[in-house]
Parts: structure tokens; C-alpha cells; sequence
């Protein structure tokens, strides 16, 4: 396996870019790339050649995270000015406004059928879900603050330590885990809005999380510690601990075929890691800065001709490889 660098767009926002996914193909287009930046825009460019499709305004303050339904058709877009706008792709019409209180979302996903959207509560300490029906609230997952028997230390009742930074489904929609400002990741029961357990390895903030695509229980995190963990999430178990890079690792994602990973790390690199040796095989210097996201295109659309990864940076720029 390895990356081929395909083009970077310089200046691709006006600030930095600190939030990237692709749009899936849809009966009448290709995939597109989706992403936000400190600028308030948000942008879709064209899958293959990296060519300005259009621009999105509405926010007032930096867009923080970005999310694309499954079926291709409707994306969403947070800001640090406590809105999540939801949004038509190909007519920019907004569908819904979702309103969170200062600092509340910091990273969002669809579930796999993309009947919820999955909100990382920031200082609240807490998932919240939203139908995507109605965009009405169904749900909070609130993590547990630690009983005062087990603390040696006093408890923290801002729930600052348990500011939740990432999140991620996993393939078969029954889980969700989020990573929190202490190292720890929470893994929920969907179904029955539960808390099922922590799962524990880190010692900084975890700030993105990856689920397989080809198997369910396994998910993958990055953190600040500079390592990236594989865990059995069902059996609370880490299964293995790769480390290389030389600062924060910022963004995970898991190649569509589930033989792979890319982060993105403050160490100016995009790593590729083969995950039958646990080991990179592969690191990319396409950036000046930061590397705030990762993301592979998913398979899908009659003229995706090749795996495609994409990366965004403080830089105010955006790469594209060929994954093989």
C-alpha cells in the first residue's frame, strides 16, 4: 500500500482549515470534498481535481467540524459561534438550524443509515443526538463523572476534564464512542442511550476516533500523547499502540478496505499505516503546518476511478493522494 501525492491547493480557504469529509456519490454526481475553515465558509470541491465547486456562508464564526449524510444529499456544518447548520449539497438550501450552547460541538457524524446525526457535546460532557427526520433532539449521552469513593483527587464538576472532542460510529450502528479532553474514550449502547465503559491507554486529549469499516468492535483513536491505539471496543481491550510521529496526533480515518490508517498529526506530516504490520509505511511532507484532518473518499460513483485521500492544514491548504 502506499500514498501518491495527486495536488495540494494552496490558499484553498482564507484561514485555517481545520475540518474535511467527502460527500458520497449520488445518482446524478460524483463524490465531493467537504470542507471548513476559521474563514466561516465551508467548500465543496470536485473529487479528483481539486476544482472549487462552490462556497457555503451562514456561519459567523470559524466552522469547527464537518458531516456528510450517507446517501450524499445533505451535509452539515458546526461553528464556534454554537450553531450547526444543516444543509442541501447541490442547493446549498439550509434544512435545519440546530442551536448549542458556547463551545458545545466539536466534531459530528452521521450513523451509517443516516437517521441520526451525532453531536460532541464539548464542555457538556455529553453526545447529543439528533433525528435526522425531524431534526428534533432525541438524546444525550452523558458520560459519568467519577464517584467521590474511587477519587483521590477532587472531583472536577465543570466537567472540563470530560470535554468531548471526537466521535464516531461504529459499522454496524450500535455503538458510539467519544474521546474526552483526559485520554479517556466512552463507549455508548446506541439503542438503550447507555453507558457501556471507558476504554483507557491515553494520558492527553483523544481528538479523533475511527471505527472500522469492516469490523465492528474495532476502533482506532488519536491523541495529543502522540500515539494512535487500535482497541476491541466490545471487550475493552487495546489490541495495539503504533507511535511515529513527533507531536499531537490530530485526525485518524481507516481506508475503505480496513487494511489501513492516515493521521494527520502538529508535526506538519500525513502517515500511512499498514495495519497487518502496525507499523507506517509511509509519511507525507505536503504541509507548512498542522495537520488538522484525514480522510478517505468511500468507494461509490461510476467515475471514482482510485482510492483518494484528502488532508487539510493550518496551512490554509488542501492535499489529495491516490491511496493503492
Amino acid at each position: 500500500m502506499k500514498l501518491a501525492g495527486l495536488k495540494s491547493i494552496e490558499n484553498a480557504h482564507d484561514e485555517s482549515v481545520w475540518a474535511v469529509t467527502w460527500v458520497p456519490a449520488t445518482e446524478t454526481r460524483p463524490p465531493l470534498l467537504l470542507t471548513g475553515s476559521l474563514d466561516e465558509t465551508v467548500r465543496l470541491w470536485k473529487s479528483d481535481d481539486l476544482v472549487l465547486e462552490r462556497t457555503n456562508t451562514g456561519h459567523c464564526l470559524g466552522v469547527a467540524s464537518v458531516a456528510a449524510h450517507p446517501l450524499g444529499r445533505i451535509a452539515a456544518s458546526s461553528s464556534l459561534d454554537s450553531f450547526v447548520r444543516v444543509f442541501d449539497v447541490d442547493s446549498n438550501a439550509t434544512i435545519a438550524t440546530l442551536e448549542a450552547p458556547p463551545s458545545e460541538v466539536w466534531q459530528m457524524k452521521f450513523d451509517p443509515k443516516g437517521n441520526i446525526l451525532a453531536v460532541a457535546g464539548g464542555g457538556s460532557a455529553s453526545v447529543k443526538l439528533w433525528d435526522t427526520n425531524s431534526w428534533q433532539h432525541v438524546a444525550t449521552l452523558s458520560i459519568p463523572r467519577p464517584e467521590a469513593s474511587q477519587a483521590t483527587k477532587p472531583i472536577d464538576k465543570s466537567g472540563s476534564k470530560k470535554f468531548v472532542l471526537s466521535v464516531s460510529w461504529s459499522l454496524d450502528g450500535r455503538r458510539i464512542a467519544c474521546g474526552s479532553m483526559d485520554g479517556t474514550i466512552s463507549v455508548f449502547d446506541v439503542a438503550r442511550a447507555k453507558f457501556l465503559h471507558h476504554l483507557e491507554g491515553h494520558y492527553m486529549p483523544v481528538r479523533s476516533l475511527a471505527y472500522s469499516p469492516s469490523e465492528p468492535r474495532l476502533l482506532f483513536s488519536a491523541s495529543d500523547d502522540g500515539h494512535v491505539h487500535m482497541y476491541d471496543a466490545e471487550a475493552k481491550t487495546l489490541v495495539g499502540s503504533m507511535s511515529g510521529h513527533a507531536s499531537w496526533v490530530l485526525s485518524v480515518d481507516v481506508s475503505p478496505d480496513g487494511a489501513a490508517l492516515a493521521t494527520g498529526s502538529s508535526d506538519r506530516t500525513v502517515r500511512l499505516w499498514d495495519l497487518s504490520m502496525r507499523a507506517a509505511v509511509q509519511t507525507m511532507s505536503n504541509h507548512a503546518d498542522q495537520v488538522w484532518g484525514v480522510a478517505f473518499r468511500p468507494p461509490g460513483g461510476t467515475d471514482t476511478r482510485a482510492g483518494r485521500l484528502a488532508s487539510v492544514s493550518d496551512d490554509k491548504s488542501i492535499s489529495l493522494y491516490d491511496y493503492s
